[in-house]
């Protein structure tokens, strides 16, 4: 055994003859726990599907503190995006980190107009209507990118583009049965999101999986 190879055994402090007994001391854990953070994003997301669906619908108003559950659905959702990011799933992560940033700008964007933080006529939609047309181009390329996925998460998207494009038309037009529509619009996606989640549940409860639908391109 050469002289450097000796430097690097530890210095037991023993008589060359005397064997030692070390103990393996279990690793620290590195990288992130396993688990699936589809779970997390897919519940997260009910409260403000929900709550936008009342708003829009006229059960509620878009001023009566909604704001608040927008905010909550946001954190989960980046929460989720987060914790899909440090397991290596990229597209999980986009697609919950996009969500993300529609929920909380939105109850960012509801907050200031209610008191005018942005200086912002109430008769003046165009910032909002920016605002819509920005996030429908978003979440209409994450609908034709994901087309590999099952059809539930298509039909997700796409309803979302549906219901972004009703509510920008009834913005600039200042009509509410456009509004109403993209309300009921919203509980649909929110329902496909209830059955994904139920899917994903089942499975993570050591169940069946549930039929999300094949893919439309494969």
């Amino acid at each position: 055994m050469s002289s450097s190879a000796a430097d690097d055994l530890p210095q037991t402090g023993h008589s060359p003859g005397q064997h030692d007994v070390l103990e393996a001391e279990p690793a620290a854990a590195s990288g992130p726990r396993a688990g699936d953070p589809a779970i997390l994003g897919l519940i997260s997301f009910v409260p403000g599907g929900v709550t936008l669906g009342l708003a829009l619908t006229d059960y509620t108003t878009l001023n009566s503190g909604i704001d608040v559950y927008l905010f909550v659905t946001g954190l989960g959702l980046l929460v989720a995006a987060i914790w899909a990011a440090a397991l290596g799933q990229s597209a999980v992560a986009a697609v919950f980190g996009l969500f993300a940033f529609f929920w909380i700008s939105l109850g960012i964007q509801l907050t200031g107009l209610a008191h005018n933080w942005f200086g912002i006529a109430p008769e003046d939609t165009t910032t909002l209507q920016t605002y819509l047309i920005a996030f429908i181009v978003a979440f209409g390329v994450l609908t034709v990118t994901t087309l590999r996925l099952p059809t539930a998460f298509t039909a997700i998207f796409a309803l979302v583009v549906v219901a972004l494009a009703l509510v920008l038309a009834g913005v600039a037009n200042a009509n509410t049965t456009m509004l109403n529509i993209a309300g009921y619009v919203v509980f649909a996606f929110t329902a496909v999101v209830i059955y994904v989640l139920a899917g994903a549940m089942s499975l993570a409860t050591g169940g069946p999986a549930m039929n999300l639908g094949k893919p439309i391109q494969r």
